[in-house]
């Protein structure tokens, strides 16, 4: 459902309510000038409250503190004794969603902060840890899991807590003929994929995951409980693509599922040759392709002596990858026809049940063949890859000689340590405008580009290079603003202070590339659901500032 766009009229009242609610919160304190929040933070204080309320509450004076913390940290650069973070100085892992309530109004009352983590897959670890010196609660929802499909109804039910894994599993349990439009890494959490936007590869054919959400429940920042009806629909549009950790605490989505054919077609095929000869056409091919097709393109660099000209042997291999809703025999008609220049042949094409299909994905290299859709539910299954990365959205093709300088880029790394994937757009995508969610990037976008580099060896070496494959692409990606992915948060791109009034044209240099003109509404969401900004941290939208921004 989409809503309209909030009006400078409506603006002017949230600045007025600000004014008004801060007054009336600062009357209705009797203790302080200030709400409780806003005071020294108490962790034993906020220990105390839980105590009656939970019995899964945990301080680094337990043994298990430690264990849990680092179970969820997908990305292990941030438990790296260098990584110069803070850790929670609790954590809380419910089991029941009046728990959540609980800690929510304890942290409010303690000057608690609250980071909420689901899969823990964020790429900056804001979910766990803080570049903040403010002590914190960890809400980890990894006991809140539950997924209830309904084929008949051609819905889910998924409480925050699941990873994508444990979601396509249980849909698969209750229907193999349907499916949900999200990604293909099984330990990544749904709520934090929904809440960035989230793609996969049935974007082209039903969007995001963010657009197949039919309703929500969250608690809000006095402890409420809330479902689509009771939050309205600014709320709802905000949390599906805005940034929930910005707004509240999700616990559950109710999801529309999506029909998928008995059987898909998969393929994955590289090539270590002719890269510049291949990758050109398929920057504006790719996108126009039938809506069934998904082909993601995963550039490498590997060793090849039969095919480098460089003493090391150091090479650029593309890795084509993706599925069909639909036959080989068809796919490979499409494929030769329309991107002959990858050489597929018709053994490259496999059809299997897309539960399959989903686990056979080359982004899956980890399965054996004697998998079991089981292994969804493992969420040690995949291993976890310190890194850092970067993303990009190309709206107008790169040139030869821009790519050729994209090669010698990526060669300045040794082999297997940097990744860049091209992934086309189009399809119903370009049926959507930008204000449909808070995610905006949509018609005119030919691909989004992933680019990470691992995490090894000399790591502030490392961090200039990946700085430098940014400034490269700067001529040949987005501008004014130059746009990110949201689920690919990227510190670099700026940060809120940890204190004090957040000025909401600082805030743009983040903001406005995730968001783009999205991010003025979220402003005026943020300041009617939480406007002295309890939800905090690095990235988090800000309420309306009209101090700092004189």
């Amino acid at each position: 459902m989409k809503s309209p766009p909030t009006s400078p009229a409506l603006l002017l009242f949230f600045i007025l309510f600000v004014v008004t609610i801060n007054i009336s919160s600062s009357s209705s304190s009797s203790s302080s000038s200030s709400p409780a929040w806003l005071n020294l933070p108490n962790p034993s204080g906020f220990v105390t409250c839980l105590s009656s309320i939970s019995k899964s509450v945990y301080t680094p004076a337990n043994s298990s503190f430690n264990d849990i913390y680092a179970f969820s940290a997908r990305n292990p650069r941030f438990l790296m004794p260098d990584a110069n973070r803070l850790t929670p100085a609790v954590i809380v892992t419910p089991g029941a969603e009046s728990e959540v309530q609980a800690v929510v109004i304890c942290a409010r009352q303690n000057g608690m902060q609250i980071r909420t983590r689901s899969g823990g897959h964020d790429f900056e670890g804001l979910s766990y840890s803080s570049t903040y010196t403010r002590p914190f609660v960890l809400l980890d929802m990894i006991n809140l899991k539950a997924v209830i499909a309904d084929p008949v109804a051609k819905t889910a039910v998924v409480q925050a807590g699941a990873t994508l894994g444990e979601v396509y599993y249980w849909i698969y349990r209750a229907s193999g003929l349907l499916g949900f439009p999200a990604g293909v890494w099984s330990t990544v959490g749904a709520t934090g994929l929904i809440c960035g936007g989230g793609y996969g590869p049935l974007r082209r054919k039903y969007g995001f995951a963010a657009d197949n959400v039919l309703d929500a429940r969250i608690v809000d920042v006095n402890g409420n409980i809330l479902d689509r009806k009771a939050m309205g629909e600014d709320l709802f549009w905000a949390i599906r693509g805005g940034s929930c950790s910005s707004f509240g605490v999700i616990l559950s989505w109710t999801l529309n599922l999506v029909d998928i054919p008995e059987k898909v077609t998969i393929f994955t095929v590289l090539r270590e040759d002719r890269q510049t000869e291949i990758i050109y056409p398929f920057q504006t091919i790719a996108p126009v392709l039938p809506i069934e097709v998904d082909i993601r393109c995963r550039i490498s660099t590997t060793v090849n002596f039969n095919t480098s000209t460089r003493p090391d042997g150091l090479a650029i291999q593309l890795g084509f990858t993706g599925a069909y809703l639909g036959s080989a025999d068809d796919l490979f008609t499409i494929f030769s026809t329309r991107l002959p220049e990858i050489g597929f042949v018709r053994s490259d094409l496999i059809e299997v049940p897309w539960i399959e299909a989903l686990m056979q994905s080359s982004f899956f290299p980890f399965f054996s063949a004697n998998y079991t859709p089981e292994d969804f539910l493992d969420r040690t299954f995949l291993a976890d890859i310190p890194t850092k990365a970067k993303s990009d959205f190309v709206r107008s093709p790169l040139s030869v000689p821009a790519i050729n300088g994209l090669w010698d880029k990526l060669l300045e790394v040794g082999a297997g340590e940097t990744t860049v994937i091209f992934t086309p757009y189009g399809g119903v995508l370009d049926n959507y405008p930008e204000s449909t969610i808070p995610f905006p990037n949509r018609a005119g976008t030919l691909f989004m580009i992933y680019a990470r580099v691992l995490w090894v060896g000399n790591t502030t070496q490392k961090l200039e290079w990946i700085r430098s494959l940014h400034d490269y692409l700067t001529p040949y990606v987005s501008s004014n603003p130059r746009r990110a992915y949201y689920n690919y948060d990227d510190l670099d791109l700026g940060a809120n202070p940890s204190t004090g009034i957040i000025s909401n044209i600082a805030a743009r240099s983040w903001g406005s590339s995730y968001f783009n003109e999205n991010f003025n509404r979220l402003i005026a969401i943020k300041t009617l659901v939480d406007p002295l900004n309890f939800f905090r941290h690095e990235q988090t939208v800000p309420p309306f500032s009209l101090i700092q921004d004189m």
